[in-house]
């Protein structure tokens, strides 16, 4: 029988993989916010629970300036169903961040965005978050087909 360390071996080493940041060029849609005095938490860096919000800002203004958003109207939203975030380096006020925007996945009622957020002019992510919309009928709350006029512009915002 194999101890212990040489079965568990390859898989901690899966597990354990170290993400890398994205750059610049990977994205495909970029939007400039700035950090606000309230970003920054006891640490002196800004709170991990602002990253969240600025990928809801740039996810939810790029669906209303493509017209397939509009909170009082709209009969599909997209409901977040699952987040994460990797952190590559530190984002703190004052500060402008750039917010690049890609889409890894398109399914039938789901789509999985990637936001990246740079540090001012950097090139590298210093934060990677991942944010999945499932499409709902607003009053059922139930799955629904992405709209079709949705369609095209999440096309465009995949790579390849």
């Amino acid at each position: 029988m194999l101890p212990y360390n040489a079965l568990i071996k390859p898989f901690k080493e899966i597990f354990t993989m170290r993400q890398v940041p994205s750059i610049r060029e990977d994205y495909l849609y970029f939007e400039q916010l700035n950090t606000r005095w309230r970003d920054n938490d006891v640490y002196g860096h800004m709170n991990n629970a602002v990253f969240y919000e600025y990928a809801d800002t740039v996810v939810n203004g790029w669906l209303i300036k493509k017209g397939s958003l509009d909170v009082p109207k709209s009969e599909t939203v997209g409901l977040v169903v699952e987040t994460r975030c990797t952190f590559f380096s530190e984002l703190k006020f004052p500060n402008i961040i750039t917010c690049g925007l890609k889409l890894n996945r398109l399914g039938n009622s789901s789509v999985e965005y990637e936001i990246g957020l740079f540090s001012d002019l950097e090139r590298k992510t210093a934060a990677k978050i991942i944010f999945i919309h499932v499409f709902v009928d607003v009053k059922t709350r139930r799955p629904k087909k992405i709209p079709q006029k949705l369609l095209k512009p999440l096309k465009n915002l995949m790579k390849n």
